[in-house]
Order: C-alpha cells, then sequence, then structure tokens
C-alpha cells in the first residue's frame, strides 16, 4: 500500500507531462473552476534565466537540470555515431528550451491526416486552434492570424544584417518567390521567419498559457516527481504513481488521465504501464494491460546536415577579439530594454521550397544561420562566419522506442533509424548545392568566407553523401510514436483516446499520425487546444473559410 499523497486526494484530470502540450491543457481546461486539475511534471519549475533569454537557447540545453539529455541508439546509416535528442525538463518542457521558431506546417499535411481516416484535423478545422492560441504582431487578425492569443509570434525586430544577403542570394537564383508570410495561405519561399518570443524573452506554453493561470484555485502543480506508471482499474485508467522527493505517491483521477510526455516519453510510460506490443511488454516481465503493436513504432524526425563558413567580416553575431568592445553593450543593451543580439534566436531567415519538380508541396527547409558554429560544445558562437543548414522535411525512414528495462528511470531505447532509406538523402543533396551556390553570391562577397564543412573538397555524390552520413543531426523533432488513426497502426482515434482503454489519452507529439513540413512545437499547441475543446465538449470553432 502506497502512502497517501500531501495532495487532495483526486482530481477531474491528471495531466503527466508540463510540457508544451501540458501547460496549454491546464490553463484551459481550468478556466472551468469546477474542474480540479494536478498537473505533475518530473524536472523543476523552469526558472533558469538561460530559458528566458534567447540567444542562450544553446546554453540551457548544456544544462542537465534543463535537458534530459538523452540520445538515439548508434545510427547504421549515420557512420554508426549516436545522435543527440535533447528534451527539455521543467515547466514548459521542450518548448523552453527549443529555437522559438513558430511554423504550422503545410495546409496539406493536415489534409492528408482527415484523409488517413482522422476526422476533425483537415486543414479548415485545425486552423482555428492555431489562430486561438497566436498574438501576432506583424499581421493583423484574420482567418490566417489570431491576435489576441496567449503566445506572442513575431519577427526578431532588428534581424542581422547577414539575412539580407541570404535573401538576396535567394532572389538572385531566380528559381523561388518571396514569402512575408509562413504561415499564411502560402507558406512556401523564402524570408524572415517569426518565432515565439515576446518583448526579449522566449514565451513558451509556460509563461503564455501556465504562469497567468497559477493563481486559479483549482489547478494544482507537482514538480521534481516522476509518473512511474499510469493505474488501471481492468481496462479504465484511474491515476498514476509517482516517485518523488517525498517517495512514492499514488493519485487519483475521477475523470481521466492525460499523458503528455512527448513522443519519447509517453510511449516509454505507456509501456511500462502494461499497453504496448506484447513481446516488448514480455521482455521486460510487464503485465499486460492491452496490446497495441503501434506504441512507440513509426518514429520520424527531421534529418539536418549544415554547410559552415568562417569569415573575416565580424557582422555575424559571434565572440572575439576583435568585438570584444561589442559583447558589454550587447548585455547592457538587453538588460536595460531586452533588445539586442541576446533578444535573438539566431535563426531568423529561412525557406521551404521543393526539392524536386515531383514534389507536391515545400519538401527541404533551408536555415539561416548569421553565426558560425562551434567546433566544441561552447554555447556561444565563438568567432565570426555564418552557416546553411538543409532540413528533409518528410522522411521515408521510420524507427522506434523500445525498452531497455522495466526500470521508470532508465532512458527509452530510440531507435530512430535515421537516413535508413537512402531516398531521405536526396533532399539533403539538393540543399548543399543550393546551400552553395547562395553563399557564393556577391551578397556575401565582403564576408570574405570559406568552406570548413563539407569543405571545397568534397564534391562529387558519394563524397557529400559520406559528410551527410557523418555529419547530419536531427532538429529535435520526433513525432508519432503514438499515432493517431484507425487501424492496428495507431495508437489513439481521432479523439486523442486510446485504443482498447477508457479514461486515457495521449496529448503530444506522439499522436501525429505523420510528421508535418515543419517545426513541430505550433502543431503540438495546436493539438492541445483542440484536445481541451474535446475533453469539455465544447463544439469545435467553424472550419476556416479558405
Amino acid at each position: 500500500m502506497l502512502p497517501p499523497s500531501p495532495y487532495a486526494p483526486d482530481y477531474d484530470y491528471i495531466i503527466i507531462g508540463a510540457g508544451t502540450a501540458g501547460c496549454v491543457l491546464a490553463a484551459r481546461l481550468t478556466e472551468d473552476p469546477a474542474v480540479q486539475v494536478l498537473l505533475i511534471e518530473a524536472g523543476g519549475d523552469g526558472s533558469h534565466p538561460f530559458i528566458h533569454v534567447p540567444a542562450l537557447v544553446g546554453a540551457a540545453l548544456g544544462r542537465r537540470d534543463l535537458n534530459w539529455g538523452g540520445s538515439t541508439e548508434p545510427q547504421t546509416a549515420m557512420a554508426g555515431r549516436r545522435i543527440p535528442l535533447p528534451r527539455g525538463r521543467g515547466l514548459g518542457g521542450t518548448g523552453a528550451v527549443n529555437g522559438m521558431a513558430y511554423f504550422r506546417g503545410q495546409p496539406r499535411d493536415y489534409d492528408d491526416w482527415a484523409a488517413a481516416g482522422n476526422d476533425g484535423w483537415s486543414w479548415r478545422e485545425v486552423l482555428p486552434y492555431f489562430t486561438r492560441s497566436e498574438d501576432n504582431a506583424d499581421h493583423p487578425a484574420s482567418t490566417w492570424h489570431g491576435r489576441s492569443g496567449p503566445i506572442q509570434v513575431a519577427h526578431i525586430a532588428k534581424p542581422n544584417a547577414l539575412n539580407q544577403a541570404f535573401l538576396s542570394a535567394f532572389a538572385a537564383v531566380g528559381q523561388y518567390r518571396a514569402c512575408d508570410d509562413f504561415n499564411g495561405p502560402q507558406p512556401e519561399g523564402y524570408g524572415l521567419r517569426q518565432g515565439t518570443i515576446r518583448k526579449g524573452r522566449r514565451d513558451s506554453t509556460a509563461t503564455a498559457f501556465l504562469q497567468p493561470a497559477l493563481q486559479r484555485p483549482n489547478l494544482h502543480v507537482l514538480t521534481r516527481n516522476r509518473v512511474t506508471r499510469i493505474v488501471f482499474d481492468g481496462k479504465r485508467a484511474i491515476g498514476v504513481e509517482t516517485l518523488g522527493l517525498g517517495g512514492q505517491s499514488r493519485l487519483i483521477a475521477r475523470r481521466e488521465v492525460l499523458l503528455c510526455a512527448g513522443a519519447i516519453q509517453s510511449p516509454q510510460l505507456l509501456m511500462l504501464s502494461g499497453i504496448g506490443p506484447t513481446e516488448e511488454l514480455r521482455l521486460h516481465g510487464l503485465p499486460i494491460v492491452q496490446h497495441l503493436a503501434a506504441v512507440g513504432a513509426h518514429y520520424q524526425d527531421h534529418v539536418a546536415v549544415p554547410v559552415l563558413m568562417e569569415s573575416q567580416d565580424t557582422r555575424s553575431y559571434g565572440l572575439s577579439w576583435r568585438t570584444a568592445h561589442r559583447a558589454a553593450g550587447n548585455l547592457a543593451q538587453y538588460l536595460l530594454w531586452r533588445a539586442g543580439p541576446l533578444a535573438s534566436n539566431l535563426f531568423e531567415s529561412t525557406a521551404f521550397i521543393r526539392s524536386s519538380a515531383a514534389a507536391d508541396r515545400p519538401d527541404l527547409q533551408i536555415v539561416f544561420q548569421p553565426a558560425r558554429r562551434n567546433r566544441n560544445s561552447f554555447p556561444l558562437p565563438l568567432g565570426h562566419g555564418h552557416a546553411i543548414n538543409s532540413v528533409t522535411l518528410y522522411p521515408r525512414s521510420r524507427g522506434h522506442i523500445g525498452l531497455h528495462s522495466a526500470d521508470p528511470s532508465a532512458a527509452p531505447r530510440i531507435q530512430a533509424n535515421l537516413l535508413a532509406d537512402a531516398a531521405d538523402l536526396q533532399p539533403l543533396l539538393k540543399g548543399i548545392r543550393l546551400a552553395r551556390q547562395l553563399l557564393a553570391d556577391p551578397a556575401f562577397a565582403k564576408c570574405r568566407a570559406i568552406e570548413v564543412a563539407p569543405g571545397p573538397q568534397v564534391q562529387d555524390e558519394a563524397s557529400l553523401e559520406a559528410y551527410i552520413r557523418a555529419s547530419a543531426s536531427t532538429v529535435h523533432h520526433p513525432t508519432s510514436t503514438c499515432r493517431m488513426g484507425r487501424g492496428e497502426d495507431s495508437v489513439v482515434d481521432a479523439q486523442l483516446r486510446v485504443h482498447g482503454i477508457e479514461g486515457l489519452r495521449v496529448i503530444d507529439a506522439s499522436v501525429f499520425p505523420n510528421i508535418i513540413g515543419g517545426n513541430t512545437n505550433a502543431p503540438v499547441v495546436m493539438v492541445a487546444e483542440k484536445a481541451a475543446d474535446l475533453l469539455r465538449g465544447l463544439a469545435p470553432p467553424a472550419p476556416a473559410p479558405i
């Protein structure tokens, strides 16, 4: 018998994970004062200053108290390397340590979700949930944008001057169009990107949704407590068991348990609780509550590869003896006015393009970084330079999440199978060639830059493929490990309810039927907004008139 909890004996909803989705749910559900909600987070309160200063995202990722610090199994198709997969730890989750880029994906992504049998998830139906959460500083309220939502979405106030060289070089190519709104009706082309930054500080769902809701008496937040398993009465989820500084506790949910631990830890916790592939559960001596073969399957992620430049020009973001005089000024500018380079996420312009004429939507993202990429782990750019990263948006490779053991404190087994399908190399090869073309444009001539990776000696396709396999990484967008659908290859239905189980839903990026063509943070907010309506029994908003 577990000891009684120091908290209320039961709640209407227990939310596992105070990440991007969990914070949204906690705020939306407690808008009803009659509903009691408990939000449980394994990490801390997310108050570390590195979280809130946009340019210190690298420093935040380097802290074990803010990042779970996971990695894949050795990847055969990536030179046997273990690929880091940072995940946020603390209020806000990965949304508190990510790059703050705001992009919804391509409209066809969601129409594909609906066409696969997920009623209510078409682009016209989900767009109102995107605009509901948005406070867009750059575009007026419209079908495409909200101006009264909790999360600030805005361009960097004063982007680095090198961004103009990137945009001018794209214009000179002549093949692509400029895009002034990547979240408008035609999110294709090149341009400045928006981010979730408010007055020079990160605006995550912890700051935008959760913090204003903390004063509500019906919201209870429990940090530094790991949920070790979900508790069932037969086939119904009735609560959770946790382990924290005070020991073990059992907490009861009157209505539902909501699993929001992310695409890596949500399938892990389902399996630890007896839901998943029977063979995997038996291997680790776990009880079988419900056989679901798709738990942990269909893992997808975006893979990126850079072209790195080092330069004599000092306009890029960076620390060097030649620009030491700027560092103190930049710090003062940020402390006094929350402005300047420290208020930037360092990724200020981008492009979404098609890698071939056969692509029915942009399948390649080009990301410009007006800063030198360090060869070591120092979190701020040392010296000067710039980089162009190419990201393949619709990988064919599929991996899976498994268990190393039945110990809840053990890291899950992440067999990502990145680049296992050779077709995933093609957009990256296109991206490297295009990046070199852009960087050779006269717009970059003043930089007096040299290519340090892959290096001018790496030209033929075989050499470039070897470079990609030895140098590529993910951009930390894992999805689809508890995917939504109707068949045996899914875990939840279109209401996000776990198949065969009552009182349990999964609400995070793991439910994506397939990965979307862009950054995943904004789509997770959308999923949580829609889930809150489903839980409250509210009618969905009218489909967008597009």
